[in-house]
């Protein structure tokens, strides 16, 4: 198995994780048919590449009265010096965002912001998001109902048998 390379064996041992990172080494061992060592050291490599980043809980925002989701539309100030660079700054800073990236079309920065309720969300629009002056103009989309939320990457991407069901699916 080469340090920096990943095999079959390695995009099934992400595919699980993303399905349940709470499995046990000795449940994925066994789904993937290598014993518990090498299991373990195939994982530890996969985070040492970078390609495994972190595990996490998926929290139901709902359920903890974060019940406002908008995409914010962010038109940027380019004349002003290093515009994107501190915007960028200033928003991490910002607990409400909870994704930010930067995109072409008609807005320059795309956000996903999370609130309590509509008030929070337009205090934070008026007192923090509108203030910071890399901002030339912001647009903003209410999410009424979310039908697809995933983490699960595509890792069959590219393969026969991905490309078998993208083929029977037309």
């Amino acid at each position: 198995m080469a340090k920096n390379k990943i095999d079959k064996t390695d995009l099934l041992v992400l595919k699980s994780l993303q399905e349940n990172c709470r499995t046990t080494n000795l449940e994925l061992s066994k789904k993937i048919k290598l014993s518990p060592a090498p299991t373990l050291e195939r994982i530890k490599k996969l985070e040492r590449m970078g390609i495994v980043e972190g595990y996490h809980a998926k929290v139901n925002p709902d359920k903890i009265g974060l019940t406002v989701q908008t995409f914010v539309f962010i038109t940027l100030a380019w004349k002003k010096k290093n515009a994107l660079h501190k915007f960028v700054e200033k928003v991490q800073a910002i607990p409400e965002v909870i994704e930010c990236h930067v995109v072409t079309g008609e807005a320059d920065v795309v956000l996903k912001v999370i609130c309590k309720d509509k008030q929070a969300y337009e205090a934070l629009l008026v007192n923090h998001l509108s203030q910071i002056e890399e901002v030339e103009q912001l647009k903003t989309q209410f999410i009424l109902s979310t039908v697809k939320d995933s983490v699960l990457l595509p890792l069959e991407y590219g393969t026969a048998r991905a490309r078998r069901r993208r083929s029977r699916s037309k």
